[in-house]
């Protein structure tokens, strides 16, 4: 009788998993084959090419374009990532504190641009740097290659820290407010607060922050291609740029997965070694 109720139940789990499997190789697992298989080729982005081997992952470490991409991309990374996070944390610190109807509005105000679409954010930055913002920034700042990733992270700060707010928001509440009302007994000040109770607490949800951020920004597009039309992308093109150039424009598939694939273990591993070290740090 307990065999076949065991059988029975893991009949019914199979069904209930299989959507959701099926969907998963569908979608993910067989175009990843199929992007390892065009990145060991010479294809075009539709007509398949000669098998050439490793030659693509080769011409990687000769490719000066795909190095200035890659040093670009971590540019930009470290221009939003921790920057982002201590925003999102500083201001989520603050909103806590309100109550009611004000913490709802506050919030949603953070919250506002991160449901708008990247081309509304960066028009709306665009017309900013062109229009009141002459006033603080130098002339034509978007013209100016060394002023295009800034303005991208900031940019990009602005439209993500909502999120970040609202993570580190749900974190702050579930911190016990007997903590704080026995640190203040004992004479704490603010500071001393964060530091001993806020800040170990919130740790967690920090290191969730951080390696959310760094898969997104990792990836950045929109922002910089936008910012960039007609200018020259050679000095702030990042790697997803890069990709996209190679098979769209170039028409250079082979090598366009191969690029794709660097970025996909680039991700997979600084995020599973970033993850690491904070859990180690806590």
């Amino acid at each position: 009788m307990t065999k076949l109720r065991t059988k029975h139940d893991n009949r019914t789990a199979l069904l209930l998993v299989a959507p959701f499997v099926i969907v998963y190789a569908a979608l993910f697992l067989y175009p990843t084959l199929q992007m390892l298989a065009m990145s060991l080729t010479n294809g075009q982005l539709i007509l398949p090419g000669e098998f050439v081997g490793l030659d693509n992952y080769l011409k990687l470490f000769r490719d000066w374009r795909f190095g200035n991409s890659v040093r670009n991309t971590a540019y930009f990374v470290g221009l939003t990532v921790v920057p982002g996070t201590l925003l999102g944390l500083a201001f989520a610190m603050l909103v806590v504190r309100l109550k009611g109807l004000w913490q709802a509005v506050v919030l949603a105000a953070f919250f506002l641009p991160y449901i708008l679409p990247v081309t509304t954010v960066t028009t709306i930055w665009s017309w900013f740097a062109y229009g009141p913002g002459q006033l603080v920034l130098p002339e034509r700042v978007l013209a100016t290659p060394a002023w295009v990733l800034p303005m991208a992270a900031v940019i990009t700060v602005w439209w993500t820290v909502g999120f970040n707010v609202l993570l580190f928001m749900a974190g702050l509440k579930n911190i016990p407010a007997e903590l704080y009302e026995a640190a203040r007994l004992d004479g704490a000040g603010r500071w001393a607060q964060f530091r001993n109770i806020t800040w170990p607490l919130i740790w967690p949800v920090t290191a969730l922050v951080l390696t959310i951020q760094l898969i997104t920004q990792i990836k950045v597009f929109d922002q910089v291609y936008l910012l960039v039309q007609g200018g020259r992308v050679d000095a702030t093109m990042v790697l997803v740029q890069y990709i996209y150039t190679l098979a769209f424009q170039r028409n250079q598939g082979g090598y366009a997965a191969t690029v794709a694939v660097a970025l996909f273990v680039l991700v997979a591993v600084l995020s599973v070694l970033q993850f690491q070290l904070l859990r180690s740090r806590r």
